[in-house]
């Protein structure tokens, strides 16, 4: 018997929506995460991008547990010497809610060319509206997002 090696030829990509209103960040980032890189699918390797694409939507009404709307920062940096920024998770989700979806998945995906790949298959919007009604999303496996 031959060994089956896979080839982006073979990567059957399907499209997820994920409803994030009242779910908890950290599992739902996880979930996403998973979904992603593939890993639900018997013909997952690690080298090619054979995750699918997901579509979050309601990024504004993810939950965060205990005080960590108040005491949990996000920091970046400008480049210039003293530059280092921060922001609080409550005034994050006032500018730009969907980053906090984005940045705890980011941060679940492997740090290389790979992972970057990878993130670009995850949209985020902030209502229930989206872009992407041609691709035909269907609602993401209710084993892998409870």
């Amino acid at each position: 018997m031959k060994t089956f090696k896979m080839k982006p030829t073979d990567i059957k990509k399907e499209w997820f929506t994920i409803d994030a209103s009242g779910k908890e960040v950290g599992r739902l980032a996880s979930q996403i995460a998973y979904l992603l890189m593939g890993k639900h699918k018997p013909l997952y390797v690690p080298f090619l991008d054979c995750g699918d694409n997901i579509v979050v939507i309601h990024a504004d009404k993810v939950v965060f547990t205990g005080n960590k709307w108040q005491k949990k920062f996000y920091y970046h940096h400008t480049g210039y010497i003293g530059g280092i920024k921060s922001v609080s998770a409550e005034e994050l989700l006032t500018k730009n809610s969907e980053r906090i979806i984005e940045q705890a998945v980011k941060g679940m995906l492997p740090r290389n060319k790979m992972g970057r790949k990878i993130l670009k298959n995850l949209k985020i919007y902030k209502g229930g509206e989206h872009p992407h009604q041609s691709q035909k999303p269907s609602a993401a496996p209710e084993r892998l997002c409870r």
